[in-house]
């Protein structure tokens, strides 16, 4: 299915499970709106499925998106570009912190390489759908071209497809590539309007010399290329990452599927900035994860009109912090079904 339809077909939460949700949460055996964001959580997860309670999750997996950047060659990380191919190996070896972290939540890990400037056997846990080794550096003229850049969207709504045919509850972003906070950054500094300099941190952790060459790379990028704020395709084409756009289709896939997109970090978030601009309908389907040390992550919360679920000072990506979210949306999900109301209890209301 084209895309055009599949963001067409994205539909709006369901009003009625929302509002059930709602009503039981406030006969359940506290205060009422004493358990916060738990409480809303399970309200946006009933109107996502349609249910109240809505099922708890217990198929979820993280989607490693894996690519390359050409903007690396101006001195951008503190990392070489051969980490990236260093790292998917070592996640299909289970020996990341993605790996760790997807153990302990019960969740599976898919790799998808669609853009690193490498080639991979085959092997257990790996999607190849390499669109391109790596983009162009986009100081010296667009990240992608459209044909790449529609290609990339595509892998990611193909990826979730599958994965939601094999039984997919909850789905996580993750992402992989030496120098992405550079394109997550610009994509932000275009979409907002902002100073390049207040949404651009030191990512891997660059020194100060590292980080005023980030910068002034983004400035000449964005100079140069000219992206549209006022169009999300233009924005990716000029200043994106193949797995930023791959990460945007899957978060438009899981949405037209009424799958809720767990959002990670810096880079995660950047494609979701992509995805709301493509596809407005798919914002109620995302649950962010945590704030990260990027400094720009604050303006794009802002942009996606989203609130994060903690902040424990990650900056690692790859998923990490939106699988650690597993456990709160679980925790949602049970109280509202398993939590008991004040009549079935036997208790009188207006406690606390």
């Amino acid at each position: 299915m084209p895309l055009e339809n599949i963001i067409k077909s994205i539909q709006p939460l369901d009003v009625a499970a929302m509002q059930a949700a709602q009503a039981r949460q406030n006969v359940l055996i506290k205060p009422q709106g004493s358990l916060g964001r738990l409480e809303d959580l399970s309200i946006q997860l009933a109107g996502i499925t349609r249910r109240c309670p809505p099922p708890v999750p217990a198929r979820k997996a993280v989607l490693v998106f894996a690519g390359d950047h050409g903007v690396e060659a101006q001195g951008v990380s503190a990392f070489p570009q051969e980490v990236t191919p260093q790292m998917v190996f070592n996640f299909l070896r289970g020996g990341a912190a993605i790996n760790v972290l997807a153990r302990h939540a019960g969740a599976r890990v898919v790799v998808v390489d669609v853009g690193v400037a490498a080639d991979f056997a085959d092997a257990p846990g790996l999607v190849r759908r390499k669109v391109a080794y790596g983009t162009a550096d986009f100081t010296r003229g667009p990240a992608m071209t459209l044909a790449e850049a529609e290609q990339a969207l595509q892998v990611g709504l193909d990826v979730v497809a599958a994965e939601i045919a094999a039984g997919l509850d909850l789905v996580a972003t993750g992402d992989m590539g030496i120098g992405n906070t550079t394109p997550s950054s610009a994509i932000i500094a275009a979409l907002s309007g902002l100073p390049v300099a207040s949404v651009t941190g030191r990512g891997t952790g660059v020194d100060d010399a590292g980080l005023a060459r980030k910068i002034a790379a983004i400035e000449t990028a964005l100079a140069l290329n000219r992206p549209d704020p006022a169009d999300a395709f233009d924005v990716l084409c000029k200043v994106g990452g193949l797995e930023i756009a791959g990460l945007a289709g899957v978060i438009i896939g899981a949405a037209s599927r009424r799958v809720p997109v767990v959002i990670d970090g810096f880079i995660s978030g950047a494609a979701a900035a992509i995805a709301v601009g493509l596809a407005p309908a798919a914002r109620p389907y995302l649950i962010a994860s945590h704030r990260s040390v990027e400094i720009g992550h604050a303006a794009m919360f802002d942009l996606l009109g989203v609130r994060p679920l903690f902040d424990f000072d990650l900056r690692l990506g790859e998923g990490t912090g939106a699988v650690l979210a597993f456990h709160i949306i679980e925790a949602a999900a049970r109280i509202l079904d398993e939590m008991a109301t004040f009549t079935e209890a036997g208790v009188s209301e207006g406690h606390g």
